[in-house]
């Protein structure tokens, strides 16, 4: 079992390969536990329930063509297939994408997958009229930027790209849904990642913190223009526990950060 090892910098050259054994072996457990939240074929932006039919941030999907990022089992992009996009989703864990493969052999809208780095897009530019990641890839590398430049290659003028990720604040907070995790411990400029390893002291998984300035120079690094920022508020009544989500915390700290943007014309 990976434990947690503190704060560090991976070693760049192995860290994504040491992302995708983690998810690789945890794949089948991650969705016996959180598949019941997410649905087979729904696309939930956060652990506050938000969901893009409620949102709309992806805009008209009937004949788009929609690239999803990141996508675990892809349940984002069977709702997408599901309401008329042409969807491609991708993911470089193949123990995700098996559970994607598990779900659509029953989906009325099944998506197809695509094994691939989300820093290097195996597409023509100018491809998609949508790119979208709900917690996905973005935390799990050391250069969002990377990720955030192939996304506006492959986008077409005027496409849009939205994302979710954890909110930058919750990095100064312990991970726990209860009060203990309403004290800050941690600064919120401390960008060093948070790090688990095997019994043997090997890196199993990295997962790296970016302030809201840093999305926002990143993004806008690619030459995107950013149009909304999210703040999804924990709904009255939701008492889903996720991690270190949860409605306590819920009630006083933002848990998601959602942006949204286009590549300009």
């Amino acid at each position: 079992m990976p434990r947690f090892a503190g704060y560090r910098t991976p070693d760049p050259g192995g860290a994504t390969g040491d992302a995708v054994r983690w998810w690789d072996a945890n794949a089948t457990d991650y969705y016996d536990e959180h598949g019941p939240t997410l649905g087979d074929d729904d696309l939930l932006w956060c652990p506050e329930g938000l969901t893009e039919a409620e949102v709309g941030l992806l805009g008209p999907l009937v004949g788009r063509r929609v690239l999803e990022v990141g996508a675990g089992a892809a349940q984002g992009s069977r709702w997408c297939a599901a309401h008329g996009a042409q969807v491609v989703a991708t993911d470089l864990s193949a123990g995700m994408l098996a559970q994607g493969a598990r779900l659509n052999a029953t989906s009325a809208s099944p998506a197809p997958l695509v094994q691939a780095d989300a820093r290097a897009l195996p597409f023509p530019s100018d491809a998609f009229d949508v790119v979208f990641s709900a917690f996905g890839a973005l935390p799990f590398v050391a250069d969002a930027g990377g990720v955030h430049r192939e996304v506006a290659r492959v986008l077409r003028a005027g496409g849009r790209w939205v994302f979710s990720v954890t909110h930058p604040i919750r990095w100064a907070f312990p991970d726990d849904p209860s009060e203990h995790g309403l004290t800050a411990v941690r600064s919120y400029f401390d960008r060093t990642p948070y790090v688990e390893t095997d019994d043997a002291g090997r890196l199993e998984y990295a997962e790296h913190h970016r302030t809201v300035s840093d999305h926002v120079r990143d993004v806008v690094g690619a030459g995107l223009v950013i149009d909304a920022m999210v703040e999804p508020e924990w709904p009255a009544g939701r008492n889903e526990v996720w991690g270190g989500w949860g409605p306590v915390r819920g009630a006083l700290l933002p848990g998601t950060l959602i942006v949204a943007a286009h590549r300009p014309d």
